[in-house]
């Protein structure tokens, strides 16, 4: 079928038209288990009632009115991120690039608000990935995702990730800020030590500095914290949020100190979207479910016992399987066969995953997933790989007799 799609995805060949809890139904009638959801999106998985309520509730009231006017849903989604972290301040748009933008614009204006101007340029890390807009393409900096699209945007500074010493040699009068994500989701799914994050914020604070982190992909309870720097003993100035915020409805946010925001007065930053009415009722459902007592810590005894499982996994397919990465709910296993390959296995016995750099498969159910379901993850992850590991057997067998 002919479709008139910009074709910029290669798509799976399968459609769903309804969700239940970690669940998918297909269009042909079919029952997947969503280990992606929606790429670290639908943090409660699908049709969570409180979600349902919320938008259902809201639809009948009003969508849409722009940030001409007070929009008091945005006000309370903003004061309860405040009140739970580093910030004094949000900013919100729709999808975790445009986050990132703000944040970018942040922390250059902090420094041209300070009357410092030339300080404009941010170090990054190899294999960051912060977006598909023109500025954090830039900011990832990866070739692949760059050619072809002209100039590449000015003012980052990209260097190899994990080196206190050359981080140091980067900063110039000219540097603003220092951009990380704690985990790098995309990159494949490596987890930051707390002691590097501590260095970047030790140098931040000697060189008068912004420390941006990027936690779009890691925000909203994905590690078992509502943010991931909780778990590394290292506050931001400014944060990058999106995906599970809303759920599943569009929401970004840009979260800033009062000091770092300081040069972001009216008129310096907008957007038509952002804030509105029903991504912020959505976004204050989300809070409600996330901030009830046990929740996150029943997100990380789920962790803890999905870790634990898929070790057993790498224990049994080492062939197939060569490492288990991540922390909490953001999963990654690196494969010794092209990680396409496991997507493609995996989605042949109902269990949807995402492919990640460096050859990695991540692993994104939704927070609310149960230990049996977990347990039926791990059966369907043993299933794939005994399917690829008989098909290598089948091929070296093959070759040996040709030979």
């Amino acid at each position: 079928m002919t479709s008139h799609l910009l074709p910029t995805y290669a798509r799976a060949d399968v459609a769903f038209e309804r969700g239940e809890g970690a669940w998918l139904f297909s269009t042909t009638g079919e029952r997947y288990l969503d280990c992606s959801g929606g790429v670290a999106v639908n943090v409660l998985g699908h049709a969570h009632p409180h979600l349902l309520e919320a938008l259902t509730t809201q639809a009948h009231k009003v969508w849409h009115v722009s940030n001409l006017y007070r929009v008091p849903e945005a006000e309370r989604l903003a004061d309860r991120l405040c009140s739970i972290s580093f910030a004094d301040l949000v900013f919100f748009c729709n999808s975790g690039a445009e986050a990132m933008e703000c944040c970018i614009k942040v922390a250059r204006k902090h420094h041209a608000a300070s009357g410092h101007p030339e300080r404009f340029r941010i170090i990054t890390f190899e294999g960051a990935f912060h977006g598909r807009t023109l500025a954090t393409l830039a900011a990832g900096g990866n070739k692949k995702y760059l050619d072809g699209f002209g100039p590449v945007a000015g003012g980052f500074d990209h260097i190899p990730f994990g080196d206190v010493e050359v981080v140091k040699r980067a900063i110039t009068p000219e540097t603003a800020a220092i951009l990380i994500e704690p985990i790098q989701g995309e990159g494949g799914v490596r987890v930051v030590p707390n002691s590097f994050l501590q260095s970047l914020r030790a140098l931040c604070d000697q060189h008068g500095l912004l420390l941006i982190f990027d936690e779009v992909q890691t925000g909203v309870g994905r590690t078992g914290h509502f943010f991931a720097y909780e778990r590394t003993g290292v506050k931001p100035d400014i944060l990058g949020l999106a995906k599970g915020l809303g759920g599943g409805f569009p929401v970004g946010a840009c979260l800033a100190t009062a000091d770092a925001g300081k040069g972001m007065v009216a008129g310096t930053h907008g957007s038509t979207f952002g804030g509105n009415p029903m991504a912020m009722a959505i976004g204050n459902a989300v809070l409600d479910v996330l901030l009830a007592p046990g929740f996150l810590e029943g997100v990380r005894k789920k962790a803890l016992l999905f870790k634990q499982r898929l070790a057993e996994i790498h224990d049994r397919h080492s062939d197939v399987i060569s490492e288990v990465r991540g922390d909490g709910l953001l999963l990654g296993l690196r494969t010794t066969i092209p990680n396409t390959e496991l997507v493609d296995a995996l989605r042949a016995e109902h269990l949807l995953a995402v492919a990640a750099g460096d050859n990695v498969v991540r692993l994104l159910p939704a927070l609310i997933i149960s230990d049996s379901e977990i347990g039926e993850v791990i059966n369907r992850i043993d299933r794939a790989a005994t399917n690829i590991e008989r098909a290598l057997a089948a091929k070296r067998e093959a070759s040996g007799a040709t030979v």
